[in-house]
């Protein structure tokens, strides 16, 4: 008789940049950055394609990731304590 073993390891990798925006409202911040996504989509793949593995999906820390099920997930921050969202 014949046993398989079998394993599923979740990793994921975090990485984050910081850009330059005049003050706006949170709206008004989502919808720039989503317009201008070259101000910082190169830095941070950069960035990401460094960055160590780490077991695990990534949403058990103070960043406020809220899809556990997805592949990937974008947010922004801004001011201070955790204003912003999804992008």
């Amino acid at each position: 008789m014949k046993v398989k073993i079998k394993t599923r390891q979740v990793y994921h990798r975090y990485a984050e940049v910081e850009i330059d925006v005049h003050d706006m409202e949170c709206n008004d911040i989502h919808e720039y950055l989503l317009e201008n996504e070259h101000l910082y989509t190169d830095e941070i793949d950069d960035k990401i394609s460094k960055a160590e593995y780490i077991c695990g999906n990534g949403c058990d820390n103070d960043i406020n990731w809220t899809e556990p099920s997805a592949d990937s997930e974008w947010r922004f921050e801004y001011g201070e304590g955790n204003y912003g969202g999804h992008l």
